[in-house]
């Protein structure tokens, strides 16, 4: 279980441009990762929605966003555009990056898979901020606060 003040995991994922990413490609600006469970879903919609919304202000405080679930690229693809999404989609249909950040267990009623968690990691790639078990309404401007008041 990683913890905050240590070295965040490493990843290599498909983003919605096409392009590979990795954390390293982060460094020297702090990176809110959030983890959601499904594309086009109610509350991953609104999440999805909410950091776009919040995106300008985000990278006004030195951050960028990035959103990981199992769904593949055209997956992400359509849900990008249907909902005119800013921020990176990255798939992790692997489950890896998912599990080595905390991010996968029981979602009761809807069985084991991906848990709606944000990380942010500090410039220097270690876990700053963890939030767990995030509620999709009003996390991002929560999470715009946090970075604001640190």
């Amino acid at each position: 279980m990683i913890k905050e003040g240590e070295k965040a995991p490493g990843f290599r994922l498909k983003g919605v441009d096409g392009k590979i990413h990795t954390l390293s490609e982060f460094r020297g600006k702090r990176l809110v990762l959030y983890f959601y469970p499904k594309d086009d879903t109610p509350g991953c919609t609104i999440e999805a929605k909410d950091f776009t919304k919040y995106l300008p202000a985000i990278k006004k405080a030195g951050a960028e966003v990035v959103g990981i679930s199992k769904d593949g690229y055209e997956s992400h693809c359509d849900f990008r555009d249907k909902y005119m999404l800013k921020v990176l989609l990255l798939s992790d249909p692997s489950n890896k990056t998912i599990k080595a950040y905390d991010a996968y267990g029981n979602r009761g009623i809807f069985g084991m898979g991906t848990l709606r968690k944000t990380c942010i990691i500090d410039e220097k790639g270690k876990l700053m901020k963890d939030f767990g078990k995030v509620n999709a309404l009003g996390h991002a401007k929560k999470v715009l606060e946090f970075l604001n008041g640190s």
